[in-house]
């Protein structure tokens, strides 16, 4: 009983550092893959930020990117495979006797392309439409859903934006949810041009989607849309009218809270790891007082200082690697349950697991070395004379 109560520390310890990490690996990994639902080699482009009394409006706000500086991009950057110029705004749409406000989106006919984002019903608009301002859109399964839940495709349905008929040509597969929590479904894509002269009359471009050949390129293709654009718009660095992020930059950004979450939460759960090995050095201690006598036995008959003090290190570390193993189960649990019934994103690492086993026979190790150290110095006449 004593032996399981001394365990216990190191058991709820290895096991939280388990549970902590599984967690915060399953939130790392839920964000990268929503970030790498971006697409792969990924550069993205804003323009501007506007300042009004004061308040800044964040890039893409002011419109300093233009149709002529997307097109330079495709012509003149060397390894870029894809383009799309991006407009984006909001509005209510209409179809089929219901209606909802959402996110309307003009691109390029590439946009998927880029995104990875495959369509489940119908197809992309062309460079056709673009150049003839064409009226046609495609939507996301959350509109599909909202205006036309009775029908087993929209394809081919009239949606109308800002009183403008729009023939929707395609509907897209789901994606869910984006990494910061708005609905990636909840969107209507119609050609840039379009969006510029019938729905939003804008006349600048919100920013430029660029994907670049490989992920060898992307770093060149990155600093030469920054040169080219600095040169068109007769920028240097501290005045710069725009920014250019790739994705790996995005994901970094944005698992960069994930990851100090997750440490965090492993170095308190570490602490219960160290209570435990202290736990383990006073139970050892009171072990050597109480077994004094059969330490002073063995040392008359013969046994050595190193034989000594190896029996009570090997105690000490077959307590901790026993309470680590119990925790390692008990984390792995803990995680499956949190899954389960909170329906957390968690990951149990193999490195996690590995750590914790080594680190609990560390402990044992650690902490047990100065009692095996003291038993084995004990004089063999004191010792049988004890009691």
């Amino acid at each position: 009983m004593r032996s399981i109560l001394t365990a216990l520390g190191i058991i709820i310890g290895v096991g939280a550092v388990i549970a902590m990490v599984s967690i915060g690996d399953g939130a790392k990994s839920q964000i990268e893959a929503q970030v790498a639902s971006l697409g792969q080699n990924v550069i993205l482009v804003f323009s501007g930020s506007i300042s009004q009394g004061g308040a800044r409006g964040g890039w893409g706000s002011a419109g300093t990117l233009t149709v002529d500086d997307a097109d330079a991009i495709a012509r003149e950057v060397p390894n870029v495979a894809f383009i799309s110029p991006e407009v984006r705004s909001g509005a209510q749409v209409l179809a089929n006797g219901q209606n909802w406000s959402t996110q309307i989106l003009g691109e390029g006919p590439d946009y998927l392309t880029i995104r990875q984002w495959p369509l489940a019903d119908g197809g992309m608009f062309g460079e056709q439409d673009v150049r003839a301002v064409g009226k046609v859109a495609i939507i996301g399964s959350t509109i599909a859903k909202q205006l036309y839940p009775d029908l087993a495709t929209p394809v081919g349905q009239t949606l109308r934006i800002r009183n403008t008929p729009f023939r929707v040509v395609g509907v897209l597969e789901s994606k869910g949810l984006s990494v910061m929590g708005s609905d990636q479904d909840d969107i209507v894509i119609v050609p840039y041009s379009s969006a510029m002269k019938r729905v939003s009359k804008q006349t600048m471009l919100r920013a430029v989607n660029v994907l670049a050949n490989s992920p060898d390129t992307l770093g060149q293709v990155q600093n030469d849309i920054v040169a080219l654009l600095r040169q068109r718009h007769r920028t240097t660095e501290p005045t710069d009218d725009f920014t250019v992020r790739n994705q790996e930059e995005i994901a970094a950004a944005a698992t960069a809270t994930a990851s100090t979450m997750t440490v965090l939460l492993a170095f308190i759960a570490g602490i219960s790891l160290l209570v435990g090995g202290i736990g383990i050095m006073n139970i050892m201690l009171v072990s050597v007082t109480e077994r004094t006598r059969e330490i002073g036995i063995r040392l008359a008959v013969g046994a050595h200082e190193s034989e000594i003090r190896l029996q009570f290190l090997a105690e000490a570390v077959a307590l901790s690697a026993l309470g680590g193993s119990i925790g390692v189960l008990l984390g792995i649990g803990a995680s499956r349950l949190l899954a389960y019934f909170n329906h957390w994103p968690t990951l149990v690492s193999m490195p996690a697991i590995v750590g914790a086993l080594l680190f609990s026979a560390a402990v044992g190790i650690v902490f047990g070395y100065y009692p095996a150290s003291k038993a084995a110095q004990l004089d063999p006449i004191d010792a049988l004379r004890y009691e």
